[in-house]
């Protein structure tokens, strides 16, 4: 008898347009949430939309309460949930790039609070999965939470964030090939749980940007409609699998060993493209898709080398020959490469 079972938690609205942070307040009310709201957010996201949100619950004789941070911390999830609990909130709001969601995904998790997800920037997949990343000394914490009730993705607003930010998220996204390529490896070699609809979804919203990438250039709302979708599926499809297996494999690792070792170095959607350039030629040699992945970054400006990253070569061989050890995580790195074998593909597909 087959009597596996599976609980996937999804966003149960998801509202992406233009000028839609204006009917925010109707989602709240599908939602049936009541009481007091509390905003998380950051400088410049609040200006540009936690304030002209909170107008609306104003209108209606409710003072959301707010918290503006200025960067990623455990701290700052510490600082987040004694507001909550000293304001008496019913919900979180977290409004801005992936710094103030993943911060309100983490304290709604430990309060056991629902909370609603508004970016205002297409940067990565958090702003509707169920993972949370933030940065503690020289390394980055992943840790599970419960995906958003709800997301509500004004275009307007996101096609005005920086074009870095929007880059950063394309790369993202793009990685997916890699990460499923992984997936796949780790499921035939190690047994791996693994799930064809999550993968085929993942891999769906990479093949979104390859194809579209002379399609997205800056300042153009339809391709932030374009890169916020991709982020979408990515996101559900995380949530369906219970893991950040469809979109994360050996090119995060590579990122999360650059955070160590050069902290102030790239973005991050930035950083695992480069490492999915270098893990895709791995999976498939001269022929393999690595050099679609290396175009599709080009021609939305994101980087496709070290230099164009500012981290020097020799940390990017430091962070191929080490990233394995990072995490128990099965991928085509394996037990590790040799300094050699690291000069050799990213000598091979350009990336020093």
């Amino acid at each position: 008898m087959f009597e596996k079972s599976t609980w996937i938690r999804l966003p149960r609205n998801v509202v992406v347009g233009h000028g839609v942070l204006e009917r925010a307040i109707d989602v709240i009310d599908d939602l049936h949430l009541q009481g007091r709201p509390l905003f998380v957010t950051s400088p410049t996201p609040r200006r540009l939309a936690a304030d002209p949100f909170a107008a609306q619950f104003e209108a209606r004789g409710i003072d959301p309460a707010m918290v503006t941070v200025e960067t990623a911390s455990f701290d700052a999830v510490e600082t987040v949930i004694e507001t909550a609990e000293a304001e008496e909130v019913a919900y979180l709001v977290g409004i801005g790039g992936g710094k103030a969601i993943d911060i309100a995904k983490m304290a709604s998790d430990h309060l056991d609070m629902g909370f609603l997800s508004v970016p205002t920037a297409a940067s990565h997949d958090g702003i509707v999965s169920n993972r949370g990343s933030v940065p503690e000394g020289d390394t980055r914490h992943s840790v599970a939470a419960e995906p958003p009730l709800a997301v509500v993705a004004d275009t307007e607003i996101l096609a005005e964030a920086p074009w870095e930010l929007t880059t950063a998220g394309c790369a993202d996204i793009i990685s997916n090939y890699t990460a499923v390529m992984d997936w796949r490896l780790a499921h035939r070699l190690k047994n791996v749980e693994y799930s064809e609809y999550s993968a085929a979804l993942s891999e769906m919203t990479a093949e979104i940007l390859v194809d579209n990438a002379t399609m997205i250039r800056p300042g153009l709302e339809e391709s932030a409609w374009i890169v916020t979708k991709a982020l979408m599926s990515s996101g559900v499809a995380m949530s369906i699998a219970s893991s950040s297996r469809p979109a994360s494999g050996a090119e995060h690792l590579f990122s999360h060993q650059l955070d160590r070792l050069a902290p102030d170095g790239a973005l991050h959607g930035h950083q695992v493209g480069v490492g999915a350039i270098m893990t895709a030629y791995l999976h498939g040699g001269d022929r393999g898709i690595w050099t679609d992945i290396r175009d599709a970054l080009a021609s939305i400006d994101a980087p496709t080398t070290a230099d164009e990253l500012g981290i020097d070569d020799e940390t990017v061989l430091e962070a191929l020959t080490t990233c394995h050890e990072i995490r128990d995580r099965y991928t085509i790195l394996g037990d590790g490469m040799d300094e050699q074998a690291a000069r050799e593909v990213a000598t091979r597909t350009g990336v020093i």
